[in-house]
């Protein structure tokens, strides 16, 4: 039962059960303080009693007529209100009449009264009338102070369940006013749960369900950024790729079908001479040597796309001597400008996926030096990162920095670059571009397979 009652619920109850415990506390303390205070009362009566009929009856004697004032003084005591006096003789016998109860029904009840006082005191007092053996029994009858004691019960009662009550209803009311955003908070979760992250929930309540409320909203918009990024991303991604096929597309369409139309050309002019009767051997080599430089020619556009496609070697050689292979052929083509290649020995084993995207992103970058920088000097490192720097994902962290002019101000970024970050981006990994006057970095963090 308690595992389904809402936090407000359990809260009340748990006041409701404080409260009701603390005036049932308060109750018993003071019955359990009634017995004392009523015994106390009693031996009070009782000693005063005692002493004031001690005092009467030591004259007694001298009385003309000694029996019939001692019926005198006990018929007289019998009327106080907290004791009664009987006289008996010898045998225990009573002498005078016993005292009647008043019948009050507004007293209290009889279980109480068996509680608080359970037996009566009565203590004998010895009374000799010439020689003549006798006794003044002395009984207490605490009735008004049980009844103050019942009295000041019931009002406890009824104060403290009134008090109670209302303590229990302001903290009812302030608790419902500070775990109202709890309802608020679920109904937003759930949107968010069904995909309406422009939900928000208004902040209120006890300072620490505010703080939720806002770190709550704060996420929302962020997973909603990150959605629209994925989104944005995907698109992008169809977008470079229709980019690519186009490109391919057309370099086939403009290199492939003229080598092509040009071998059948070829092909058909050898084949007639070889219907004609006497073949031409220089007419033949002619059309051989021209197919041989077209086929070359055709392996060379292959190697370009297969590049582009998939970098020839990093398969069968490894990351560390497809880059290499590449500083080397940039070294060739620009003897001018110094490429100093830095692979850290720890780097370990990255992955298929990680070593593509590093050899683009290096690829990428030096082609961005020698296009626009204007250079010098490249310097490329490649290190891996600390787990602590990257929640304990494996990362690579790949720099390539230049000498060159940099960036102006306000210059966006290439579609390489653009291309090349939304891809390490969709890996888990950043990209990021720093340009001052003294060149520009290019710097990247890419998740690797390794943990």
């Amino acid at each position: 039962m308690w595992q389904n009652l809402s936090l407000r619920a359990r809260i009340n109850l748990l006041l409701a059960l404080l409260l009701a415990l603390g005036l049932a506390v308060n109750i018993g303390r003071q019955v359990a303080e009634a017995g004392p205070r009523v015994q106390a009362e009693d031996q009070s009566v009782i000693r005063l009693a005692r002493e004031f009929i001690e005092m009467i009856v030591a004259d007694l004697n001298e009385a003309p007529d000694p029996a019939a004032r001692l019926n005198q003084i006990a018929r007289d005591l019998s009327r106080l209100r907290h004791v009664s006096i009987a006289l008996k003789d010898t045998g225990g016998n009573p002498l005078t009449p016993p005292r009647t109860e008043a019948d009050d029904t507004r007293g209290p009840p009889a279980w109480f009264v068996s509680l608080v006082h359970p037996e009566q005191t009565a203590v004998s007092v010895p009374v000799s009338i010439h020689g003549g053996p006798g006794s003044l029994v002395i009984t207490a009858h605490p009735d008004d102070e049980i009844a103050e004691i019942w009295d000041a019960v019931v009002t406890q009662l009824e104060v403290g369940s009134a008090i109670a009550l209302a303590l229990f209803l302001v903290m009812m009311n302030v608790v419902g006013r500070a775990l109202a955003p709890l309802q608020s908070l679920a109904d937003t979760m759930a949107e968010l749960e069904g995909g309406r992250y422009q939900a928000r929930v208004a902040p209120g309540g006890a300072p620490e369900l505010a703080a939720i409320c806002t770190k709550l909203n704060h996420l929302a918009a962020t997973l909603g950024e990150a959605v629209e990024d994925k989104r944005r991303l995907a698109e992008r991604t169809v977008s470079l790729q229709d980019v690519e096929r186009k490109e391919i597309a057309r370099e086939l369409h403009d290199e492939f079908g003229p080598y092509l139309f040009s071998l059948r050309a070829h092909a058909s002019a050898l084949a007639k001479q070889a219907d004609g009767r006497a073949p031409s051997a220089e007419a033949v080599r002619k059309h051989g040597t021209a197919m041989l430089e077209q086929i070359n020619a055709l392996q060379q556009f292959n190697r370009r796309v297969l590049e582009r496609l998939r970098p020839v070697g990093l398969a069968e050689l490894g990351l560390r001597q497809a880059l290499e292979s590449l500083s080397r052929l940039w070294r060739e083509s620009h003897p001018d400008v110094a490429i100093n290649t830095v692979i850290s020995p720890s780097l370990g084993v990255t992955g298929e996926t990680a070593d593509l995207t590093i050899y683009r992103i290096v690829q990428e970058a030096l082609t961005n030096v020698f296009r626009h920088a204007g250079a010098t000097s490249v310097n490329v490192v490649i290190e891996p990162v600390e787990p602590a720097e990257r929640d304990g994902r494996g990362c690579a962290r790949v720099r390539v920095s230049d000498n060159g002019r940099g960036m102006e101000a306000g210059q966006k970024l290439g579609f390489g670059l653009v291309g090349m970050r939304e891809r390490i981006l969709a890996l888990g990994g950043t990209l990021n571009v720093i340009s001052g006057d003294g060149g520009l970095t290019v710097e990247a963090l890419v998740p690797t397979a390794a943990a």
